[in-house]
């Protein structure tokens, strides 16, 4: 549909080869569905200015192209929603001509929701930080939802999106997030057909800033967790680790991530099927627990094993270490800090909490629904791009090992 092209008032028409066509489309007419797109045009002359609005004064981004004779909209359109788009072109004689045109978005019946567990709003994140959405119903067009998520940083760093069946997507850097870092992730994803006749209702954003460089290395050999700030050794910490003898009570060898702190939790035999009555059972409080698997796996502070710290591994697969020890840990501690396990033979699962690193970075890239890597724009603040912010808090998982 291509909307009038009558000149503002005030304003001559122009004729002959300098005079400029221009024309916007969608026009005015039925509400359009919304993943329109919104596509200004001069046939002659070269586009000046295209400014879009919704009815709530809220901007809408769009792509000028080279020769500046097209502009489309970026992102898909809010349903329900009204848009006014004023564009102003110029003739080879400098004579301006402006279209103005409005239209709504259909309503849609069917909207999904989004829940984004990492980082969130806000947050200081370690190096390692992936950003975790969760769908609250199948993705079909997985392709049409990665292309409506954007990640903006200060400092650019490549990453792809990763897909964990069809409800979940992550978001990890090539290599390590660069130290002090600000960055914003906004998920597009008002108007997104998900291929099932659903659409997503609203935009998400994410303001979060990376902090220090935390990366520790436990060695299951040498009994000894040894912490880095800012590439800087800043504390050897003796460690107990798991006994070994069964692969349940062996810790996961591997490039874990801080998920989040607990203090206290309790652990229970229960994750292996020993509850109360059965021969083995415990049920053990600790403290100072820094969560690094969904197998139960913590950093946490383990009096009972003290004498045994930095020389025999005792426990059923957490990292024991010592409460004065646990405490610097635990203060110190930013979800999405590098916790890496040397030395035991099970490996942790790329799917084991945030063990995503484990995946190396081609197979990473092939599980994008686009087949591809891509680079973060310069940051802005995620206010700024018109988004509302729409993160939920995750469930914490009982945790299972001492």
């Amino acid at each position: 549909m291509v909307a009038g092209v009558a000149a503002c008032s005030g304003q001559q028409a122009v004729t002959g080869r300098d005079a400029v066509s221009l024309a916007v489309s969608p026009g005015g007419g039925a509400a359009l569905p919304p993943d329109s797109p919104i596509d200004v045009r001069a046939k002659t002359g070269r586009i000046a200015n295209v400014t879009v609005t919704t009815a709530k004064g809220a901007p809408v981004e769009g792509d000028l192209n080279a020769d500046r004779t097209q502009w489309r909209s970026r992102w898909s359109l809010a349903p329900g929603q009204s848009y006014t788009v004023d564009a102003t072109a110029v003739g080879k004689d400098g004579r301006t001509r402006t279209v103005r045109s409005g239209f709504t978005v259909a309503t849609v019946q069917k909207k999904f929701g989004v829940t984004v567990d990492a980082p969130f709003d806000k947050e200081t994140v370690g190096v390692g930080i992936p950003i975790i959405m969760r769908f609250d119903s199948p993705v079909k067009d997985r392709a049409a939802v990665e292309r409506a998520l954007e990640v903006r940083s200060d400092k650019p760093v490549e990453g792809a999106w990763h897909w964990l069946g069809n409800q979940e997507v992550v978001f990890r850097t090539k290599e390590y997030w660069p130290a002090h870092t600000k960055a914003s992730f906004v998920a597009h994803l008002s108007g997104v057909n998900n291929g099932k006749g659903m659409y997503g209702g609203k935009d998400y954003a994410v303001n979060f800033t990376v902090g220090d460089s935390h990366v520790s290395t436990a060695g299951e050999d040498n009994h000894k967790m040894v912490v880095k700030i800012n590439g800087r050794k800043a504390r050897t910490i003796p460690t107990s680790m798991g006994r070994g003898g069964e692969e349940k009570y062996t810790t996961t060898n591997g490039v874990h991530l801080t998920m989040q702190k607990d203090d206290p939790v309790t652990m229970t035999s229960d994750w292996e099927g020993c509850g109360q009555g059965c021969a083995g059972y415990y049920s053990l409080t600790v403290y100072k627990a820094v969560k690094i698997s969904d197998s139960g796996e913590y950093v946490h502070s383990a009096p009972w094993s003290v004498g045994d710290q930095g020389h025999d591994n005792v426990s059923h697969g957490c990292i024991n270490v010592s409460p004065s020890d646990a405490k610097w840990f635990y203060n110190l501690a930013q979800r999405g800090d590098v916790v890496t396990v040397t030395g035991t033979s099970r490996p942790l699962a790329p799917d084991n909490g945030w063990g995503f690193w484990q995946m190396g970075w081609s197979d990473w890239v092939k599980g994008s629904a686009l087949k591809r890597s891509v680079s973060t724009a310069p940051h802005a603040d995620a206010a700024t791009l018109s988004a509302q912010s729409g993160q939920g808090a995750a469930q914490k998982p009982r945790a299972s090992h001492n």
